[in-house]
């Protein structure tokens, strides 16, 4: 099949060269035009504007930063809303606000397009190795239609609903649990600490008693052994929290824990650690919180 795909970061690089290996003729696009180069060298063709990439393609997938970039590729000039035909499907990978996702849901439904939200759970060394786990939504067409796209980059998909707001609500959830669970574990390494317990052996020996999962293992040694170039930053998680806090919001649902993050965030910001390892700069955090709070 020939796909457009607009989005090639750490986590779009890795999707679309999966496609390509998959035997699919890609057409890419990104606004920093060098890092198109590499999948150029795999058979990719580029295209010049968002709208370009559309040409003849049978599929069109996003996995675009946020909100404002989403707006910008998809209505701004040469954006993809305006060149889609009838009956085109477009697969949303982005993490983005529930309200954007039922904006895209409406206005792909006045066009006559199909439209599957498929956000994905993974770093990037996992999307490298094609192993993301997909939460989709949409109409039932449209997911079948988007199924051996997705599972050529993914180890497991979730079929979470018709309505593909529900699938970017729920990974705004999952990355939620992400933060919560960094913050207990920074703050049960600032208190191993202080009882004179090497966070290492604290979270080897909980974890193998009680948890026996490999993301507490992998979040702990990013926080001990702070990686050189972070996969994933602060910046990140401070904008899924705000996006998860203004759905619940609009669904007058109240998030005590979640409201207590906003203001970790809020301290790592102040500390200047936006672009910090998401989990080795709410440890930071934790440890400042430990020396300055009473």
């Amino acid at each position: 099949m020939k796909i457009g795909f607009l989005g090639l970061g750490r986590m779009g690089t890795p999707m679309a060269r999966h496609l390509l290996a998959a035997g699919h003729e890609l057409a890419v696009w990104n606004r920093t035009e060098g890092r198109t180069e590499p999948l150029l060298r795999e058979g990719a063709i580029t295209a010049a504007t968002p709208a370009e990439a559309e040409l003849g393609a049978g599929a069109v997938i996003t996995m675009l930063f946020d909100d404002a970039a989403n707006e910008e590729v998809l209505f701004g000039p040469n954006g993809l809303m305006d060149v889609l035909s009838p009956g085109a499907l477009h697969i949303s990978c982005s993490t983005i606000s529930v309200a954007l996702s039922e904006r895209l849901t409406r206005e792909h439904a006045r066009r006559g397009h199909e439209f599957v939200a498929a956000p994905v759970f993974g770093r990037p060394n996992v999307a490298e190795e094609g192993r993301l786990w997909i939460a989709v939504a949409g109409a039932e067409q449209a997911v079948a239609k988007a199924r051996p796209l997705l599972e050529t980059f993914s180890r497991g998909i979730s079929v979470v609903g018709s309505e593909p707001q529900q699938a970017h609500a729920l990974k705004l959830g999952g990355n939620f649990l992400i933060s919560a669970m960094i913050y207990s574990l920074s703050e049960s390494f600032v208190y191993a600490s202080g009882q004179g317990i090497d966070p290492a052996i604290f979270i080897e020996t909980v974890n193998s008693a009680l948890f026996q999962s490999p993301f507490y293992a992998s979040y702990a040694n990013v926080m001990l052994h702070p990686p050189e170039h972070p996969p994933a930053t602060i910046e990140l998680g401070e904008k899924d929290l705000r996006l998860l806090r203004e759905a619940a919001a609009a669904g007058a649902t109240h998030l005590s824990l979640a409201d207590s993050l906003a203001g970790v965030f809020s301290r790592a910001r102040a500390a200047g650690l936006s672009q910090a390892d998401w989990a080795g700069g709410m440890y930071r955090v934790s440890q400042q919180d430990s020396q300055t709070r009473p």
